[in-house]
């Protein structure tokens, strides 16, 4: 732990070296295999984030329910339970973050060979820092319900705007970052997302976070650079990454430095919550299945009862790798 702290020290000197022309990032954390789940903390309580109808789970309680396992493929699997709930009783579920906070000048890749989906399901790939919104939040990968396609956004205070002048292959959406909602940046390839993403094998998303802005691609398996699947102890470049799907360049628009602090990064699968049980989403990807057309419904035809309609609400992840420049 402390040869992790002083590799991402030595990153913070090199905040002013931008990313598509460093020559090396050394690899300074890895979650994988039968280790994935050690330098995690389980949160274990109740939804204080989304107000899901969720319990997450605490580290023993998971493994012990088998919610949070290592497969014999050695991906992780971390999944909703689909035992029997009673109506005005939660779901148990998983939200896993890592001990460690990375500083600007880290880039993280995560490969997901399946995510969760379905109606009231609302799953996330997301990094914040220590104090909300002060030191921001980025949104790697966040949908609900039957959504087909990725949902990438920046959380901050005031004064940090998503530029419209970008270069970015996904479509911007409102760009004040201090909304509720974000400034966010819709991926329109319908395999970034739910059904599409776990019909095409998954794939791989990474994240650029740094002072000269914050990127983030997704490539679906059959298109994963070949930079990144020889990727080890380091990456040589990004040359072959492409046009990034989000793009929030630092400059006057919003100050990166100063809108972001060190994060931390968070896999989580919430459950209705204020987004995926608002009627205005809910009802036309769901329809009603019961008699309350209201904000009750995404609990009452999903949540309670015996679960099986969770089958496809899981997450399978191959690794996480958190890289810092090289100097």
């Amino acid at each position: 732990m402390h040869v992790l702290i002083n590799l991402c020290t030595i990153a913070i000197s090199l905040l002013s070296l931008p990313f598509t022309y460093a020559a090396k990032y050394n690899l300074v954390d890895e979650f994988a295999g039968q280790s994935f789940f050690d330098k995690f903390d389980f949160y274990g309580s109740y939804d204080n984030l989304t107000w899901g109808d969720v319990n997450y789970l605490d580290k023993g309680s998971a493994m012990s329910k088998k919610l949070a396992t290592v497969n014999s493929a050695g991906n992780a699997v971390m999944k909703v339970a689909t035992d029997y709930v009673a109506w005005n009783e939660k779901r148990d579920s998983i939200r896993i973050t890592t001990e460690h906070s990375y500083p600007i000048g880290t880039v993280w890749i995560t490969d997901v060979v399946h995510m969760p989906f379905g109606c009231s399901v609302w799953p996330a790939i997301w990094t914040t820092g220590e104090t909300w919104p002060d030191q921001g939040e980025i949104d790697i990968l966040e949908g609900i319900n039957l959504y087909q396609s990725n949902h990438m956004a920046l959380h901050t205070r005031e004064n940090c705007k998503h530029s419209t002048s970008v270069s970015q292959t996904g479509e911007s959406g409102g760009n004040d970052c201090s909304t509720d909602a974000g400034c966010q940046v819709e991926d329109k390839d319908l395999r970034s997302y739910g059904e599409g993403f776990n019909q095409a094998g998954g794939g791989v998303y990474a994240t650029e976070f740094s002072q000269n802005g914050i990127n983030i691609w997704f490539w679906s398996r059959d298109n994963i650079p070949s930079s990144i699947g020889s990727s080890g102890d380091s990456i040589e470049s990004q040359d072959d990454w492409g046009t990034p799907v989000a793009n929030y360049p630092s400059g006057s628009e919003c100050d990166i430095s100063k809108s972001f602090g060190p994060q931390k990064f968070i896999y989580n699968i919430s459950l209705c919550g204020g987004w995926a049980r608002n009627p205005s989403f809910y009802q036309p990807q769901c329809g009603w299945r019961g008699s309350l057309k209201d904000e009750n419904a995404c609990y009452n035809d999903n949540v309670v009862g015996d679960g099986s309609n969770y089958n496809e609400a899981y997450f399978e992840v191959k690794y996480l790798r958190a890289y810092a420049a090289s100097g």
